[in-house]
């Protein structure tokens, strides 16, 4: 059984409305009742406020300029790397160029290692268990990603004005940050 809704629209609404009859090749009823239904669906998302993490997740993904990888796919990258014992010069040098860049935008982006940390973090690279005075207990899901990331976060980090000791284990590293000014002073 269907019954009949009389909507007052205002102009944002009305262009809406419009829009969606056009893309959809559907009739006014057919879209408000789909509209309905996805608000339905989806009230919990379209009335709270989104999550810090789905907001960065959004502008990641809509700049283009990063994908969703399934971790697997990153393990087997890695691990294809080291084919045969040490990672693969041609690869070592590519992951530097990429390193090498995002120290140029890092460079405004981050006052310190421990606000990149929390970056990488979130793109699910790493885990920090602990921090304190600079000093920042990093956990990863394996060793090669261990390596790569702690390289990565060496050559990322050279132009953000502190000095970095990584002391690697097997899939742990501990990471020292110092200001440049005092590791210069203090030596």
């Amino acid at each position: 059984m269907t019954q009949r809704v009389t909507v007052s629209l205002d102009d944002e609404a009305q262009t809406a409305l419009e829009t969606l009859v056009a893309e959809t090749n559907a009739g006014q009823s057919e879209v408000v009742r789909r509209a309905l239904a996805f608000y339905a669906a989806n009230f919990d998302a379209a009335e709270r406020q989104p999550s810090d993490n789905l907001e960065q997740y959004y502008r990641m993904l809509a700049s283009g300029e990063h994908v969703l990888l399934d971790v697997d796919f990153l393990h087997a990258f890695l691990e294809y790397s080291y084919a045969g014992g040490d990672p693969d010069p041609e690869f070592v040098d590519a992951a530097d160029r990429v390193s090498d860049y995002h120290a140029r935008e890092y460079a405004d982006r981050f006052s310190g290692v421990g606000e990149l940390l929390e970056w990488l973090s979130f793109c699910g690279f790493l885990e920090v268990r602990g921090a304190e005075g600079g000093v920042y207990h990093v956990v990863f899901p394996s060793e090669s990603i261990c390596w790569f990331m702690t390289r990565f976060i060496e050559r990322s980090t050279v132009r953000i004005g502190t000095k970095l000791e990584v002391e690697r284990g097997v899939s742990k590293a501990i990471i020292v940050e110092e200001d440049r000014e005092t590791a210069s002073d203090a030596a």
